[in-house]
Formats: structure tokens, C-alpha cells, sequence
């Protein structure tokens, strides 16, 4: 059984100066509204500014990646979370969206270096969605937001370390034109 994500030290991060993205999925909006909340509320609580915050709503929970990808290219971000709700129905379906989103998102990390976090809920029942959203399970929207502010602040730590930055330089100019060939190649439904 899945519980509460465990507590991350607060980041280091010097929050005025960083920007960060919510990518909402509006299928089953009603729940993943409560995990956009978490997600402000985590970032409010770190001295992230509002207006450093920028939540972007997409179709469904498929098009998390394709939208988290655009986002990275901007270089706008230090970190974007991406939330959505996924229950499971009469068919695989819930299998196919839950698979594409997580392995996506996770592309879409390792090809930009942006922090990209997985604020997914992909539950058997509604029951459960509202429990990781803000219920006795915790929420993942929040859960998230937490860990894109800890990884932010981690990448950032690296990359001003001397040998640190030289090594996120050129892996940022891999990465870049890796991210470009993704863009071109993401779809939609």
C-alpha cells in the first residue's frame, strides 16, 4: 500500500529568482484542481511568488509530456510539475495513459535537464484519486511541487560548482538538440 511521500528537507533555494510551471491534465479536473492547490500551496510555502508560478491546463493526462516539453524549451523554468488523474476503467486504457505520461515525463527530464516531476495520480477507484489529493494519502500535486523545488535546487548546486557547470554546459547543448528532436516527435491523441 502507497502512503505519504516522505518529507523532503526544504530546498536551499533562493526562490525570487526562480520560475517555475504546473501542467495540469483537465480530464477529471474537479480532483486535479486539488492538486494544482497543493502544488501553489507548496510552492507559496517555499517564498515562491505567485506570479513566478505558471499553470498551463492540457487535454488529459497523455499530454502532460508533449506540453511539459514545450514549456522546458523556453528556458524559462527552473522546474515544471506535472500533474493529472488517471482511473482506472472497464478497459487497458488506464494502462496505455498511466505508461505514456510517466515515460514521457521522465523523457522529457532527462532530455532538457529541467526538472520535470511526476504528479500523476493513477488510482483503481475515485475514492482513491481523492485521497492523493489532498486527502489521508497526502497530495501528490504537493509532493511534486516539493520535490521540483528540491531538484531545482540541486541542479542549480551543481551547476555552479567549477567543474559542475562546465560538465551542465555541455550536457545542456546535448540535451537541447535531444529535446528538439522530442518536440518534433510528440503527439497528441
Amino acid at each position: 500500500m502507497a502512503g505519504r511521500a516522505p518529507k523532503l528537507r526544504r530546498a536551499a533555494v533562493r526562490p525570487a529568482s526562480l520560475r517555475f510551471a504546473i501542467v495540469a491534465a483537465r480530464f477529471n479536473e474537479r480532483i486535479t484542481q486539488r492538486l494544482v492547490s497543493g502544488a501553489r500551496e507548496a510552492f507559496q510555502s517555499a517564498g515562491v511568488g505567485a506570479d513566478a508560478v505558471e499553470v498551463h491546463w492540457v487535454p488529459g493526462s497523455f499530454e502532460l509530456p508533449q506540453a511539459a516539453s514545450h514549456l522546458a524549451e523556453t528556458g524559462r523554468f527552473a522546474g515544471i510539475v506535472c500533474v493529472g488523474v488517471v482511473i482506472r476503467g472497464q478497459t487497458p486504457h488506464f494502462e496505455h495513459v498511466a505508461r505514456e505520461a510517466a515515460s514521457g515525463i521522465r523523457q522529457v527530464a532527462l532530455a532538457t535537464g529541467i526538472p520535470t516531476t511526476f504528479g500523476l495520480i493513477t488510482a483503481l477507484t475515485e475514492e482513491q484519486a481523492w485521497a492523493r489529493a489532498g486527502g489521508d494519502v497526502g497530495n501528490r500535486g504537493e509532493e511534486a511541487a516539493e520535490a521540483a523545488l528540491h531538484m531545482a535546487d540541486w541542479v542549480r548546486s551543481i551547476r555552479n560548482d567549477g567543474k559542475g557547470a562546465e560538465r551542465a554546459g555541455r550536457r545542456h547543448a546535448r540535451l537541447s538538440q535531444a529535446t528538439r528532436g522530442l518536440s518534433r516527435s510528440s503527439g497528441t491523441r
